[in-house]
Order: structure tokens, then sequence, then C-alpha cells
């Protein structure tokens, strides 16, 4: 009987030991992870703030720069462009597969009517990518409209606004600069590419005739040459050569697009300088 005695409490006491043992790492296993102190949680925070923001950018595919700029500068930050930079004649391109699988993995895709191969961007776009037709045109009324819009469809409408803001100071100063160097002091007149128009306005000049896109007939060679401008300011990226031979009007280069940063008011610096230059005796 003592020995029943002895075993019994020896028996219990085991018992309860292997208990505590099993609760106590039962316990352990289910406690949450150590609490985060103030600077890891916050910088937590932040990257899944920066994640989330991503996701409501929009992706945007674009045919050329000039249509990349344009995206840019109503706010867009994820911006594929098609056409290399090294293609100077961006209608020429013919889109590569890899181009076209971009397309349909667009929320939008902006493009210009005059590009031959919209067609084939259309088609490849798919259900999901909201096709916008872009008007390319350096025109500064043109650009803002063209940057409201996408601004609103982007939901960028407040970086469309401070870029439209920033973009109206410097062309008030390029369009100064080129007026102050008016030969003579007086607005120069020029015969203008359908799409270096908008230069014309920037220098503040008189244009007395337009040409192009196509070649010039000799009839329109004659009319023009009889305006006697002072100035022809061709399209570097759809040059036909001399437009108007022997009348003594000096032919100036403007580039409509822009560079791979897709920055556009470079475009109305390089043009500023260009006609300065031609216009400085």
């Amino acid at each position: 009987m003592a020995r029943t005695r002895v075993r019994i409490p020896a028996l219990v006491a085991l018992s309860a030991a292997l208990l505590l043992t099993t609760a106590c790492g039962s316990d352990i296993a289910a406690d949450p992870a150590p609490a985060k102190s103030g600077g890891e949680a916050k910088s937590e925070a932040k990257s899944e703030a920066k994640s989330e923001a991503k996701k409501d950018k929009p992706v945007v595919v674009v045919t050329t720069t000039w249509e990349g700029a344009f995206a840019k500068a109503a706010g867009a930050e994820d911006v594929k462009v098609i056409v290399p930079q090294s293609v100077h004649h961006a209608p020429d391109y013919d889109p590569k597969p890899s181009d076209l699988a971009a397309v349909a993995k667009a929320d939008f895709v902006l493009y210009a009517p005059f590009e031959p191969y919209a067609a084939k961007i259309k088609d490849a776009a798919g259900s999901k990518a909201k096709l916008v037709e872009v008007n390319l045109d350096n025109d500064p009324d043109k650009v803002k409209a063209e940057v409201d819009k996408l601004g609103r469809l982007f939901g960028t409408a407040d970086a469309a606004t401070r870029w439209k803001t920033g973009f109206d100071t410097e062309y008030a100063q390029l369009n100064k600069d080129v007026q102050g160097a008016w030969p003579g002091g007086k607005s120069p007149s020029v015969v203008s590419q359908v799409f270096t128009a908008w230069a014309a306005k920037l220098a503040g000049a008189t244009q007395v005739g337009t040409y192009g896109p196509e070649a010039v007939t000799p009839a329109q060679l004659a009319e023009l040459s009889a305006k006697k401008p002072a100035f022809v300011l061709d399209n570097a990226h759809m040059s036909t050569g001399t437009v108007l031979p022997d009348s003594g009007a000096e032919q100036v280069k403007i580039v409509n697009y822009p560079g791979t940063d897709l920055d556009l008011l470079p475009v109305y610096r390089n043009a500023a300088a260009e006609l300065k230059k031609a216009m400085t005796p």
C-alpha cells in the first residue's frame, strides 16, 4: 500500500508536467509575429501605398514619341512607344508582333489618323484597351486641348493642369525671344509645310502660304514664290528637298517629334533656336 501511495502522486505530477509543456508549446506556436517598430511599420505602409498608387496608373501605349509626349504631359507615367526614335519617317514603320502584343495589354492606345498602321493597332488592341485618336499638331491651343482630354481619360487632370501652366510660361518667353530677332524689327513672311504652321505662330511670323504633305507642284511653286516669303518652314520628317528654289527664301528645318524622354518643351525650344538663327544676319 505504501508503494501505491508513493507512485500515484508521482504519476499525477508527471502528467501535469506533460500537459503544461504541451500547452506552452501550443502557446508559442500560436503567438503572433513580434511587433514591428514604428519605422518598420511606416516603411511598409509607404511601400503598400506606392504599390497601390502604381496599380491606379494607366498603362499607355503610343505609336510615336509625339503621342507619347502628349500622354506624358497629361500625367501618364507608364508609357510605351511603338515606333523607334531612329525611324525618321514614322508613318513608314511596320509594327512588329511584339509591338501589337504590347498594345493588347494596354489600358489606352494613342494613335494618329494619318498613320497607315492605325488599322493594325485597332485590330490588336482587343477589348481591354481604349483607343484614343490624337490630333498631332504642335499648335499651342491644340496641344493644350489634347492634354486636357487625355488628363480626363487617364484620371490625371491635376497633372495636366500643372503641365499647361508651365507650358504657357515657357511658350510666352520663347515667342518673345523669337520676335526680338525679327529682321528689321518686322514680322517676316513665311511659307510653312502643313505640319510646321505652329512654328510660324511661335515666331509671330506672317504666314503667306502652306504646302504639303505632298511635294510642291509646279503651279504651287509659282504661286508660293510669287508671294516672296523670307523663309520656308520645312518639315524635317517629311522633307522633299528645297521647296522654293530660286525664290530667295531661306529654308528652315522644323522638328515635330520629341526625343525618347517624351518631353514636348524641347521641340519648341529647338524650333525657336532655329528660327532665331535664320533671322539673325
